[in-house]
């Protein structure tokens, strides 16, 4: 049997695939796999990139663009090998790094999922683990209170901040950018939740991975660079808005409606806090003759752009 089933679906982004599927080859020695690219309809010739340098690889041909849940689905009921890893196409496998995944699930049977160390291209670290949000951690995400104190282990405990990622730890949710689960807490479980088209479909799962038991734990040994969000850039507001809706779909899942709705209103009143903010460095900016602070302003103004457009939209949706 296989140890292990990659599964990487992929959006018009096909020159980190094509780095992302060299690295896979070239750094993973010990543990036998094999990898699915599921593409969604891209348009950059993603697919005919993989047919003629990759042939060995399994190609799913998407008609649209699913999402990330369906996309993934589609290759976990194929798939056979005993660990299943999903992971980006903007990434880069660095050498050991999931055959010494392969082997820490090997040891600790009750393991159910596994994150390991993601780097930034620069090679620093990238912050990859989160405790699973709740109505606390969203009121001081949305008051700017963990942005304050990141590294209080109240304040910033959402994103554990006071953390180094040097050691082996249990959390509750690595990035679904380089997840391994089980085939076993799979079985378990259930597929990824459809319902979330994008974004926290893997908050959603690790959730109910570790509500049956299983352990989910972090490694720093093995390590994995991560650009990050590179299929999303095109259309930032249309993605902020994604997100604030499968981070609500998640609170009524798991906390109920009144927990849903509490989350909107402060997910709203965050917005709004931060539109004055960047206003105000706008303004103060346009006062000051230093070029730094004018380009600061000038990204600024982009950002304080894609706000405006996501409050117009979560008006319509929610209020």
């Amino acid at each position: 049997m296989l140890d292990l089933s990659i599964i990487i679906v992929n959006y018009n982004v096909k020159h980190h695939l094509r780095e992302c599927l060299q690295s896979i080859y070239r750094s993973t020695k010990r543990a036998s796999f094999e990898i699915t690219v599921v593409d969604n309809n891209s348009t950059d010739g993603s697919v005919d990139m993989v047919k003629s340098e990759f042939p060995e690889v399994k190609l799913i041909e998407n008609c649209q663009n699913f999402g990330f849940a369906k996309a993934n689905n589609q290759a976990l009921k194929e798939n056979k090998g005993r660990y299943v890893l999903l992971l980006n196409p903007d990434t880069v496998v660095l050498p050991n790094a999931l055959d010494r995944m392969v082997e820490f699930m090997d040891e600790n049977p009750r393991t159910g999922a596994l994150g390991c160390k993601l780097l930034y291209p620069d090679g620093s670290l990238q912050p990859s683990c989160r405790s699973f949000p709740t109505l606390i951690t969203a009121f001081f995400e949305n008051t700017g209170l963990e942005k304050l104190f990141l590294r209080n282990r109240i304040m910033g405990r959402h994103r554990i901040g006071h953390w180094d990622y040097n050691d082996i730890r249990e959390v509750d949710q690595p990035m679904g950018s380089a997840l391994m689960v089980r085939r076993e807490a799979i079985t378990q479980v259930g597929l990824m939740d459809e319902q979330f088209h994008m974004y926290y479909e893997d908050v959603d799962w690790c959730f109910r991975i570790k509500k049956r038991g299983w352990k989910i734990y972090f490694i720093p040994l093995a390590q994995i660079i991560h650009y990050g969000g590179q299929s999303a850039w095109p259309n930032m507001p249309k993605m902020k808005i994604q997100r604030y809706k499968s981070r609500h779909k998640f609170f009524r899942k798991h906390y109920g409606i009144l927990s849903e709705w509490i989350v909107r209103q402060m997910d709203l009143f965050g917005l709004i806090l931060k539109t004055l903010y960047r206003t105000a460095i706008i303004s103060v900016n346009s006062m000051n003759g230093n070029n730094h602070d004018k380009e600061y302003s000038r990204g600024s103004r982009e950002i304080l752009k894609d706000y405006y457009a996501v409050i117009r939209r979560f008006w319509e949706i929610w209020i």
